[in-house]
C-alpha cells in the first residue's frame, strides 16, 4: 500500500527561460502549500488558476500561476496543488525545500499514477498504459496507449470476466451443498462459455505479436557479405550519416541501431557486420552477432552485390532463410553500376552459380543514389505483422503471461467438465482463470512486489 502522506514532485523539467510545474498531492496538499502563500488557499475554487506570489519568509520567491483540485474529483483521487513557475533551477530548489520543511516529501517513480490506481481512478492496467503513453514514439504506439489507458482492454476483460465469475459461484454453491448431491451450474451451458471466453483471451494474446511491434518498434536487420552496402543503405534510409562507409571489407565490426518511421510505425534497423569465412577474432564476434540480429529480427534484408555474387553468398543466403524467423526480403543492390536482373556472368569471379540460383524476385535498389529505395520501403510494409481483426491490441508483457496462464487454466475446466470431474476441483481451475484475469487490471490483491516494479519504471512526477 502507498503511504498516507503529502508528495510533491517537479513534473515538468525547464528549459532556460521555460515554465515549471510543481505538483502537490495528498490528504495535507492544501495545508503544505499555504505555507508559500499569503492568501488563504481554501477560498480558491477547486480546478481554477489564480495569480499568486510565492514567498520563503519574506522573501518574495516567484510568481506564479497556482491550479487547486479538491480530491476526489482529481488525478491522484486526493487534493492536488500544481504551481506554474518559472524555470529557473533556484526557483524550483526553493519552492521545494520549502514544501518538504512544510511536510511534503519528494514522490518516488510513478507514485501519482499508483495513488490514482490504489483510489480507483483507473485500474492497473490502464496505469502501465500511462508509462507506455509516456515512452510513445509512433503515432501507432501513441494510439495503441491511447486506446488502453482510456479502458478498452479493461473493458473487453471485465466482460468475460463477469461471465465466468457468476458461475464460479454456482460452483462455489455446490460445495455447501455437497451432501445433496446437487449441481446449480449447468455443466453443458458451462462448458460452451469456457471455450467461448478462451476462444476470446486467445484472440487478445494473439494480438502481442502486433502490439509488441508497434510499442517497441519491428526490429530489422541488414545482413549480406561485406561490402554488399549495408552501411550506405541504412544511411539511405535513415537520410543520415549514421554508419561508417568504407571500401574496405569487414568495416562494421559490431551492430549499429537505429530507427525510423513509416506510416505511424517505428521500424528498428541494424547494420550487421558482414557474414564471410573470416580468421580475425574481432570480426567473427561481430558476424556471430549478425547471426544473433537474425535469428532476433521480425524481417530480415539480405543485400546482394550481383557484382560479387558467387556460390559462398548462395550458400548464406540459403542459410538466412533458413535460419531467419520472420520474413527475408532479397534486394540487389548497385544497380546504378549493374541494371541487369540477372549476376554479371562475364566479370563476375569465377564460381558464380547458373542464374537460376539467383534470387530474381529481389528488389534492385542502389542504395547510392537511392533508386528503388520506395519499393523497398512498401516491401518493408507489407511484411510487418498485420493488425489483428479485433480492435483490441495487448502490448504488455505481463499482460500477456497473464492472458496465456488465463487460457491453460480454463483447458484444464474444460478436460475436467469432459471428464465428469468434482465440482471443486473444476472450481480450483475457475478461481486460478479468474485470479490471473484479475491481476491484469488490479481486480484482485496484487503482490506489492509487482506493483513496485510496474510503477518503478514511471519517471518521477508521474
Amino acid at each position: 500500500m502507498i503511504r498516507n502522506d503529502t508528495i510533491c514532485a517537479l513534473s515538468t523539467a525547464p528549459g532556460a527561460g521555460a515554465l515549471a510545474v510543481i505538483r502537490v498531492t495528498g490528504p495535507q496538499a492544501l495545508q503544505v502549500v499555504q505555507g508559500l502563500i499569503r492568501r488563504d488557499i481554501r477560498s480558491i475554487a477547486s480546478h481554477s488558476s489564480v495569480f499568486c506570489r510565492l514567498f520563503r519568509g519574506d522573501v518574495l520567491l516567484d510568481e506564479v500561476m497556482l491550479a487547486v483540485f479538491h480530491g476526489p474529483k482529481t488525478f491522484t483521487g486526493e487534493d492536488t496543488v500544481e504551481i506554474s513557475c518559472h524555470g529557473s533551477p533556484y526557483i524550483q530548489q526553493q519552492i521545494l525545500a520549502k514544501l518538504i520543511a512544510s511536510g511534503a516529501r519528494m514522490a518516488d517513480p510513478g507514485e501519482f499514477t499508483q495513488r490514482a490506481f490504489m483510489h480507483g481512478k483507473m485500474d492497473l492496467s490502464q496505469a502501465e498504459a500511462v508509462a507506455d503513453l509516456i515512452a510513445s514514439e509512433s503515432e501507432a504506439a501513441h494510439r495503441l496507449a491511447m486506446q488502453q489507458m482510456r479502458g478498452g482492454f479493461s473493458d473487453a476483460l471485465n466482460a468475460v470476466r463477469e461471465r465466468l465469475i457468476d458461475f464460479t459461484g454456482l460452483m462455489e454453491l455446490e460445495l455447501d451443498f455437497s451432501e445433496e448431491d446437487v449441481e446449480f451450474a449447468d455443466r453443458t451451458e458451462l462448458l460452451n462459455l469456457v471455450r467461448e471466453v478462451q476462444s476470446s483471451l486467445r484472440e487478445l494474446a494473439d494480438s502481442f505479436q502486433y502490439g509488441n511491434a508497434i510499442k517497441n518498434g519491428v526490429p530489422v536487420a541488414l545482413v549480406g557479405p561485406p561490402n554488399a552496402g549495408k552501411s550506405t543503405l541504412l544511411n539511405a534510409l535513415l537520410g543520415e550519416e549514421r554508419a561508417i562507409v568504407s571500401p574496405e571489407a569487414g568495416t562494421t565490426r559490431d551492430t549499429i541501431e537505429d530507427t525510423m518511421q513509416l506510416d505511424g510505425i517505428t521500424y528498428r534497423f541494424i547494420d550487421t557486420a558482414g557474414i564471410r569465412k573470416t580468421d580475425g577474432e574481432v570480426e567473427k564476434m561481430g558476424i556471430e552477432r549478425s547471426w544473433a540480429k537474425v535469428d532476433a529480427a521480425q524481417i530480415v534484408i539480405y543485400l546482394i552485390d550481383p557484382t560479387q555474387w558467387s556460390t559462398e553468398h548462395q550458400e548464406q543466403f540459403n542459410a538466412v532463410r533458413r535460419r531467419a524467423h520472420g520474413h527475408v526480403i532479397a534486394v540487389r543492390n548497385k544497380v546504378d553500376i549493374n541494371p541487369s536482373t540477372t549476376p554479371l556472368t562475364q566479370t563476375a569471379p569465377e564460381g558464380i552459380p547458373p542464374n537460376g540460383d539467383f534470387p530474381t524476385e529481389a528488389i534492385p535498389i542502389s542504395a547510392k543514389t537511392g533508386i528503388g529505395l520506395n519499393e523497398l520501403r512498401k516491401a518493408l510494409k507489407a511484411h510487418t505483422i498485420q493488425a489483428p481483426q479485433s480492435h483490441i491490441v495487448i502490448s504488455n508483457t505481463r499482460h500477456y503471461a497473464a492472458l496465456n496462464a488465463a487460457v491453460t487454466a480454463l483447458e484444464q475446466v474444460e478436460t475436467g467438465l469432459q471428464s465428469g470431474l468434482p465440482g471443486d476441483l473444476i472450481a480450483l481451475d475457475l478461481r486460478e482463470a479468474l485470479a490471473q484475469m484479475g491481476s491484469i487490471t488490479g481486480a484482485i490483491d496484487v503482490d506489492r512486489d509487482i506493483l513496485g516494479a510496474i510503477f518503478g519504471k514511471f519517471c518521477i512526477g508521474k
